[in-house]
């Protein structure tokens, strides 16, 4: 697609070779190439690198893959990347006309300070929301929906089988809420935007209750227009934290040097 789609102004040299070697046939390189490559797997990289000596460098110059890699960053950096910068630069500059022309244009308007490098602190309460009609969101999930989307076939929903263990013993430990459910994620809220993510999220005592990291799917153009009937964020329960610390890594003996508070 890549290929096919840009002029060759912007194909990087190496593509422009296998596709002439190739006759265009993208998948026939790809075979060839995942099968010499030392970079096709864990295996053939950590034996290079761990029997790696100086006459060897010729056999990575002469690898497909290091060769494409090296190429398309070459040509990103020489011929894509100055443009590209010039543009956002102009951008930038164009953004704070933008930003003096709202703001002359509503003074009765508050608007957000530009709070770039420096120390933010937002508050809001833990709320579930309503999205759209006769569609209502608790302020909560639990593991039962890790549970209910395990799916070995697809990596980012393959369950370990320890969690699945767990799970069906409802071996939680001091972790699960009064329902004695598992808490994983909740929302409130509190307006975050990016580079928020990770930051701590604390209780009216100064607890940490939770790892902030993610806006609710209805919420994700918060940063143009806020609404507080849908704008929410999501964080990642500290139970949840502490259970998989404990139960899951068997590491509990790091939350011997924490001030848990119950």
């Amino acid at each position: 697609m890549y290929s096919e789609n840009l002029s060759d102004e912007f194909l990087p040299e190496e593509i422009k070779n296998i596709k002439q070697k190739y006759k265009g046939d993208f998948e026939a390189f790809a075979e060839k190439a995942f099968a010499k490559s030392i970079f096709a797997s864990q295996a053939k990289l950590d034996q290079f690198i761990d029997n790696y000596k100086v006459s060897q460098a010729k056999k990575l110059s002469k690898d497909p893959l290091f060769v494409l890699s090296s190429d398309i960053s070459f040509f990103y950096g020489s011929r894509i990347a100055p443009d590209y910068n010039k543009i956002m630069d102009q951008i930038d500059k164009l953004q704070r006309t933008y930003m003096a022309g709202l703001m002359e244009m509503q003074p009765e308007k508050v608007f957000y300070p530009d709070a770039n490098s420096t120390f933010r602190v937002h508050y809001g309460k833990v709320f579930g929301y309503k999205p759209r009609n006769a569609v209502s969101y608790a302020h909560y999930t639990t593991l039962d929906g890790i549970i209910e989307k395990d799916n070995p076939e697809i990596f980012d929903y393959d369950v370990p089988q320890k969690l699945r263990d767990l799970y069906d013993s409802k071996d939680f430990g001091d972790y699960a809420n009064a329902k004695g459910e598992m808490p994983v994620c909740f929302a409130a809220t509190n307006h975050t935007t990016g580079g928020n993510s990770g930051s701590p999220v604390l209780n009216a005592n100064g607890e940490l209750i939770g790892l902030n990291f993610d806006r609710a799917w209805e919420g994700v153009m918060s940063d143009l227009m806020y609404d507080p009937e849908i704008c929410r964020n999501v964080s990642l329960d500290i139970r949840y934290v502490l259970f998989i610390v404990d139960k899951f890594a068997g590491a509990g003996y790091l939350l011997d040097e924490m001030n848990i508070v119950r």
